[in-house]
């Protein structure tokens, strides 16, 4: 009775002159099964879902009157399992198409070994996360973080020093919990020429000077490879670099001259010392892209990273809205540390923001 009372509403209100509907379009192929809605509003609820259309394909829909407001939902496969990570938000009156999934909260790694440098003349292994969804829903297109010193990100047997950042655990957690969107992650290994690659001309005591040769092997090799390969988001505004110590330094100094490229960039304990303090005595220009920047309070550049945020604030970037800066204490120049606060930048880049990829 309550669904034939809803319906006749639902009938009334969108018969009405200029009347509208807020409509999901949830991408999955569910097989054999059923897709369900939830929702805080309307026929379905939070406890027992009402199926939506097969619209063609794998392509499934649900709307409710625009009447009811915004809305608050999720969608259920078969009954009882319900979509993992966040809710979604649908605006009175908009259409949302959303790419759910609804297995276990853990992506995979994937290795692409002995992948050719043009630039450097040498040839490095890739290690590329791929979040939970990837293989359950192929409908789904992923944003893309890009790291530097790639052993260190996944796995302590391959780390510098026996310890990883831990990136999958993380975003696994962040995932599964509904803070932050499903985005790939493509570390980049470091090789034997791991400073010059990540520097500019040319510290008096360490050299260096690559880093314009290794910014277009991430630009013109590794994104275009992984793009073609992968089902990514490539534009801008789905991309982002980030790295720690040296990696740091790179990630601004690659995102400062890419500003096409990526729209966010993240410096972990960045070397800001380099050259003496060259990126900070004589800065670029400013660029419509969003900087995390962060530093321990041991031995860890604080002076300089501090320095160089009072620079970008003096250009221009916004501290909470464009920049973000964070003193991490009683943080070191460690994978132990970065782990700890990683959180901090990978959910200011890609938060939960319900729209399911596309």
């Amino acid at each position: 009775m309550q669904l034939k009372l809803f319906a006749a509403l639902c009938t009334a209100l969108l018969s009405l002159p200029n009347a509208t509907a807020t409509t999901v379009r949830v991408h999955y192929d569910a097989g054999k099964d059923q897709v369900e809605i939830r929702s805080d509003k309307g026929a379905p609820t939070w406890s027992k879902g009402v199926p939506a259309t097969r619209d063609m394909g794998n392509v499934w829909s649900y709307t409710w009157p625009d009447a009811l407001g915004d809305i608050t939902m999720k969608p259920a496969l078969g009954g009882d399992r319900v979509s993992v990570g966040g809710t979604y938000k649908l605006a009175a009156g908009s259409t949302l198409d959303i790419h759910p999934f609804f297995g276990a909260p853990f992506g995979k790694i994937k290795m692409v070994s002995a992948f050719a440098s043009p630039q450097l003349s040498n040839t490095r292994n890739l290690r590329i996360y791929l979040p939970p969804s990837y293989d359950e829903n192929r409908a789904k297109r992923y944003p893309v973080l890009y790291m530097h010193d790639g052993q260190n990100l996944f796995d302590a047997k391959s780390a510098s020093f026996g310890v990883e950042w831990g990136i999958d655990e993380s975003m696994n957690r962040l995932i599964a919990t509904g803070k932050m969107d499903e985005v790939i992650v493509v570390g980049i290994d470091n090789t034997t020429e791991r400073i010059p690659e990540y520097t500019p001309c040319c510290d008096p005591k360490y050299g260096g000077g690559r880093l314009d040769a290794y910014m277009r092997f991430v630009v013109e090799t590794v994104k275009p490879y992984v793009d073609a390969n992968l089902r990514t988001l490539p534009g801008k505004d789905s991309t982002a670099i980030m790295g720690s110590s040296l990696g740091g330094l790179a990630s601004v100094y690659i995102a400062q001259r890419n500003p096409t490229v990526f729209s966010k960039a993240g410096g972990v304990s960045s070397s800001f010392w380099w050259n003496k303090g060259a990126m900070i005595g004589k800065p670029h220009a400013r660029v419509p892209v969003r900087f995390y920047i962060d530093a321990g309070t041991r031995d860890d550049g604080l002076e300089e990273s501090m320095q160089m945020r009072d620079l970008m604030v003096k250009q221009g970037y916004v501290p909470e809205s464009d920049l973000l800066f964070f003193t991490d204490q009683g943080g070191g120049h460690n994978e132990k540390s970065w782990a700890a606060r990683v959180e901090k930048p990978l959910l200011w880049f890609f938060p939960w923001s319900g729209t399911g990829g596309q």
